[in-house]
């Protein structure tokens, strides 16, 4: 969806003026004739439809610089661009001090207004994801922070915070990638809880000896390498949440003292003589089905019951396909920052793909794909190009994969051909030509089935290819093929080839 733009100005000619440029730009508009009619929409219901203030700052009764004094302060106040006929310096830092991101002259011209636009919304982008990267640290990151427009997530919300409103326990379920972790951060940061520890523990991460230590703490000497005490992640998690990532990886011994965690509100740390008391919210979650794990005798039926008291399922992205628009926007910003790349825009094309596409691995999939195109952009607008391996899976899109060029030639006696691409789309061969009409050399990516070669074969015939191009001579093969000569000689013993001298 795109971006809706207030317009405050008195003259009905010169808002009608710039509705028109600034629907011509891609953006949506809505207008207010005066000042106070602009505070009723940005302090009302419909603040969260705007995006961005174009302010008149010369109006009759409240003017631009009281509108801007008055929303001075107020939390989710769109970036506000003022424009006057007065060029005055004295004018432009007035409006910058009381909150204006940017100051245009009238008549601005459709370019003026395009770069300033943009602009504007590209730190409110970032300063909106400095926010949340502040808020979670902090432990304050609410439901209003995340990226949610669609029906099925509004339900997520609405049941998160409800469970944000007590000490319930709570069990997320999703498919990897969905934002399990985030969910359960906005439900400790509407909590009473909120700015408190939030100690994150992924169970099927830690070894399997380390669990009971990791989670309930030890004492000095308790164990062998056990050379101080260790509070466990219960007690550093006391007066604050506790989220157990992909809890059902949990060992069955690990599971016994969980639940009597749980059940009296105490832990017993390895070598230690007395519990010790904790306060802490638990939050789980887990992409497994815990029925059947319950089933197999994997988990315990009475710790599943004491977990899932207020089970949240979180839907994979393929059911909530209107959230990746502004889910990709996001990521473009946040990833044109972090690599100092001028692209601020998704083609029409690339965003209906990118819509099209079911997203097997979730929003992690979608962050993935736009850190990649955000890397591979050479312009400021992303196209289907950046996006070959989704272009690849959707019906009715091919992306053109440019020619690589090719590789400076090797010097001294080592003269032959060089390395090319073999074709401009998926390619069935890795093909050295001879810069000649007689013929190349292939080495087949496709099998005579039909199927995708190993690439340990593939890398086989790279080898012997390299062998043959540089006559054996080991230190050259090696520096080409961008590997050690330890690194060589292992993987010809691995193949079974032998070196060809000179």
């Amino acid at each position: 969806m795109s971006k809706r733009v207030l317009i405050v100005d008195d003259d009905p000619a010169q808002r009608r003026i710039l509705e028109e440029v600034i629907k011509r730009l891609g953006y949506q508009t809505r207008t207010a004739a005066s000042g106070d009619k602009a505070l009723d929409i940005l302090l009302g219901p419909d603040a969260g439809t705007i995006s961005l203030v174009l302010l008149d700052l010369v109006m009759p009764g409240i003017d631009g610089l009281e509108v801007l004094a008055k929303l001075n302060g107020k939390p989710a106040i769109p970036p506000i661009i003022v424009e006057t006929a007065n060029g005055s310096i004295d004018a432009a830092i007035n409006a910058m001090r009381a909150g204006a991101v940017d100051f245009v002259v009238k008549p601005a011209s459709p370019e003026r207004l395009e770069c300033s636009i943009k602009n504007a919304l590209k730190i409110e982008q970032l300063s909106g994801e400095i926010t949340r990267m502040k808020k979670k640290a902090d432990g304050k990151l609410t439901f209003k922070d995340l990226i949610i427009s669609t029906e099925p997530m509004e339900r997520v919300v609405s049941l998160g915070q409800r469970a944000a409103q007590s000490n319930i326990p709570v069990l997320i379920e999703g498919e990897s990638g969905v934002g399990k972790e985030l969910i359960a951060r906005a439900i400790q940061g509407e909590s009473e809880r909120a700015g408190g520890p939030f100690v994150t523990v992924n169970c099927g991460a830690i070894p399997e000896n380390l669990i009971e230590s990791t989670l309930f703490g030890h004492e000095k000497g308790s164990f062998t390498g056990a050379h101080e005490k260790r509070i466990g992640k219960f007690q550093e998690a006391d007066g604050g949440t506790l989220f157990l990532d992909e809890v059902g990886e949990l060992p069955l011994e690990a599971q016994v003292k969980l639940l009597r965690a749980l059940q009296e509100g105490e832990v017993d740390p390895v070598g230690g003589k007395r519990p010790v008391k904790v306060n802490f919210r638990l939050i789980s979650a887990t992409n497994r089905d815990m029925i059947q794990l319950v089933k197999e005798g994997k988990f315990r039926e009475d710790l599943y019951y004491r977990l899932n008291v207020f089970p949240v399922w979180v839907p994979p992205l393929k059911d909530r396909l209107e959230d990746v628009p502004q889910l990709a926007m996001h990521f473009l910003s946040r990833f044109a920052a972090e690599e100092g790349k001028r692209v601020s825009a998704v083609s029409d094309d690339a965003m209906d793909l990118l819509t099209k596409y079911s997203w097997p691995g979730n929003v992690r999939q979608l962050e993935n794909a736009m850190f990649r195109a955000v890397v591979l952009a050479d312009r400021s607008e992303l196209s289907v190009a950046e996006f070959p391996q989704v272009a690849a899976h959707v019906t009715g899109y091919q992306t053109v994969v440019p020619d690589a060029p090719p590789p400076a030639e090797p010097k001294g006696s080592f003269e032959g051909p060089a390395l090319l691409g073999a074709e401009n789309y998926i390619p069935r061969t890795v093909e050295i030509r001879a810069g000649n009409e007689n013929g190349s050399i292939g080495i087949p990516a496709i099998s005579d089935s039909g199927d995708i070669r190993p690439l340990d074969a593939i890398e086989a015939d790279m080898i012997r290819l390299a062998l043959g191009r540089y006559r054996g001579h080991m230190t050259e093969v090696a520096k080409r093929l961008g590997i050690g000569r330890s690194t060589l000689y292992r993987k010809m013993q691995e193949y079974g080839l032998e070196s060809r001298t000179g």
